[in-house]
Order: structure tokens, then C-alpha cells, then sequence
């Protein structure tokens, strides 16, 4: 249970830190920190629940990590409700305490966005479903090569969490104009619940593609660190 717990408690921190960045911090008059700082934000939530409750849970915060990390042998096929339950929940309750306080600020529009994901008419860039799939597939299963790789007892001890941390920032780097990067079932679930109508409809995609991208990622890191020639 005290694994469950910290998992929830991880992606509270996963939601609320980087969708709390985009919401209140990313275009704040004059001194927004913009996509850069939104990228870093995320990267900074895995890092620091990494070195905080790794050694509890394994601080996945992710259901598409944690289906990756059992399609690559490395987590038991009888957690994976339980994890990806706990941590929808923690992702829906950082969205309620992000709502409560975007909303203390007059004429707030939740349905503006609320750093939902989308395509279409709601990728911050116009991009199409196309190429949302595309690249949260793609995002996604390098993003378990990496998990995978830093977390394997051959990697270099102790700095996994800054690898992990730092491919996040990376990664949002270079989707947040086509998706407003999910590659995160649960952090696109944390706030598509409040931003409703479009956010939930286009909801299917921002979980299907991180799954799909992360069993991928899972099987390719499988085949190449296999000892075998």
C-alpha cells in the first residue's frame, strides 16, 4: 500500500509542477517563463521524486511507464492496476488543487485549455492527429529506452534520476507545439477531467500512443542490451 501511496503522491507532484508551470507560470505578464520553463519543470518533478521516493516505489508516475517497464521484465504484471490506478488519482487530484487556484483569478477560462493535450485546432501548433500520434509514440518509447537504460545495474550507479529527469525536459522541448507533450496517460487525465469537452474527447489518443510507444521502447531496450549475440 505505502507503494500506491507514494506513486499517487509522485504524480500529484508530476501534475501539479508541470501543468501548475503551463496554467499559472508560462505566460505570466512580462516575466513568463515560457515553453523552456515548462519543459523544465517537468524534467525537475521526475528528478526530485526520483531521489524521493525511487527507493519506495520506483517512481514510475506514469501508466505507460509502468506497462513499459513490465513489457521490458522489469515490474510484475499483478501491480500494474494498482500502480496506474494510484497514479491516475494522484494526477486528478493535483488537477482539482491546480483548478482551485487558477480559478481564484478573475475571468480564468478552464476551457481555454488548462494544459490539456490535444490535436487539430487544439495542438498549440496546429498540428494534425497524425503527427500527435506519431510523436507521442515516438517520445514515449525513447523515453523508456532511457528509463530502461539508466536504471539497468550496468548503468553508472546514482544518476538515473538525473538521465530521466533530464530526457523529460527534452522531450517536452520538442513536442510541446505538436501535443502539449502528454507521453503521460495520467498527467493528460489530471486536467482533461476540468478542462472537459474537446480535452476529453481527444483523451483516447493521449493514451493509447504513450502505451503503444512505451511497449515499444520496452521491446527495442530488451533486443539491444540482450548479452546475447
Amino acid at each position: 500500500m505505502k507503494k500506491y501511496i507514494a506513486e499517487s503522491f509522485g504524480t500529484f507532484w508530476l501534475v501539479l509542477g508541470g501543468c501548475g508551470s503551463a496554467v499559472l507560470a508560462a505566460a505570466f505578464p512580462d516575466v513568463g517563463i515560457g515553453l523552456l520553463g515548462v519543459s523544465f519543470a517537468f524534467g525537475l518533478t521526475v528528478l526530485t521524486m526520483a531521489y524521493a521516493i525511487g527507493h519506495i516505489s520506483g517512481c514510475h508516475l506514469n501508466p505507460a511507464v509502468s506497462i513499459g517497464l513490465w513489457a521490458g521484465g522489469r515490474f510484475p504484471a499483478n501491480q500494474l492496476v494498482p500502480y496506474i490506478i494510484a497514479q491516475v488519482v494522484g494526477g486528478i487530484v493535483a488537477g482539482g488543487v491546480l483548478y482551485l487556484i487558477a480559478t481564484g483569478q478573475a475571468g480564468f477560462d478552464v476551457t481555454a485549455g488548462f494544459a490539456s493535450n490535444g490535436y487539430g485546432e487544439h495542438s498549440p501548433g496546429g498540428y494534425t492527429m497524425t503527427s500527435a500520434l506519431i510523436t507521442e509514440v515516438v517520445m514515449t518509447m525513447m523515453f523508456l529506452i532511457v528509463i530502461l537504460g539508466a536504471t539497468d545495474s550496468r548503468a553508472p550507479q546514482g544518476m538515473a534520476p538525473v538521465a530521466i529527469g533530464l530526457c523529460l525536459t527534452l522531450i517536452h522541448l520538442i513536442s510541446i507545439p505538436v501535443t502539449n507533450t502528454s507521453v503521460n496517460p495520467a498527467r493528460s487525465t489530471g486536467v482533461a477531467l476540468f478542462a472537459g469537452d474537446w480535452a476529453l474527447s481527444q483523451l483516447w489518443l493521449f493514451w493509447l500512443a504513450p502505451i503503444v510507444g512505451a511497449i515499444i521502447g520496452a521491446i527495442i531496450y530488451k533486443y539491444i542490451s540482450s548479452e546475447d549475440s
